[in-house]
């Protein structure tokens, strides 16, 4: 399958005249909502009685926060046959028993966490596996929640990991097994810190470093 075989998805945030637009990611109203709400109230209570600002004032900034840390922005598509599918810094490069290698992104709880595909193609499955719940940068979080996902793309079957960390203990799939996806098109969300590694299949070289800040639906992943 072919990457210009599938349109641009309008609603994957490369429309010309939505650039620059920020919007809140999907799958946030459990966290969003109750603190807003909270915020909300206790401000108009101080009206009451000032003693209401120790809360008000906390819950605002936090509201803030949330709003801030949730945000989802519109993004200029990068070029190449895999692109990044998540903000933060490569953690890890390293080659794999069947000869594919795995690039790992570290997020830390200041990155978007909205994560993009990394190819046009199909998602053939998605599968959520229960585990622990170390800190994401430890070895150990191989083996922490997360999401499977499989597309079948122009390079073949590439696999992606939505890994949970300490606080990230819930991921939000917004596609399903059967679902056509274009190049940089939103898939789903982890909330707080995580990591989300993505395999490259046998013959295709790294185009990043460790260390390397990456952005998700830019920056090129696979060597020209």
């Amino acid at each position: 399958m072919s990457n210009d075989s599938l349109p641009r998805d309008p609603g994957s945030g490369y429309a010309a005249s939505s650039r620059g637009r920020i919007r809140l990611a999907r799958g946030v109203s459990p966290w969003l909502a109750p603190a807003a709400a909270a915020a909300a109230v206790t401000t108009l209570l101080t009206r009451r009685s000032s003693r209401w600002a120790l809360a008000a004032v906390p819950l605002t900034a936090l509201t803030g926060g949330m709003l801030w840390f949730f945000r989802d922005p519109e993004r200029v598509p990068g070029e190449g046959r895999l692109i990044s599918p998540a903000d933060g810094v490569v953690q890890s490069i390293d080659p794999w028993p069947d000869g594919r290698t795995r690039v790992a992104i570290f997020m830390s709880p200041l990155n978007v966490h909205v994560n993009r595909a990394p190819a046009a193609g199909a998602v053939t499955s998605v599968e959520h596996v229960a585990g622990g719940f170390a800190p994401a940068f430890n070895k150990d979080s191989d083996k922490n929640e997360r999401v499977v996902w499989h597309f079948d793309t122009a390079l073949g079957d590439i696999e992606l990991v939505q890994i949970a960390g300490a606080v990230a203990r819930r991921i939000v799939p917004y596609l399903a097994a059967g679902a056509k996806v274009w190049q940089g098109e939103r898939i789903g969300l982890i909330r707080l810190g995580s990591r989300v590694d993505v395999y490259l299949p046998e013959g295709v070289a790294p185009a990043v470093t460790v260390g390397q800040r990456t952005t998700a639906g830019v920056t090129r992943l696979d060597h020209i």
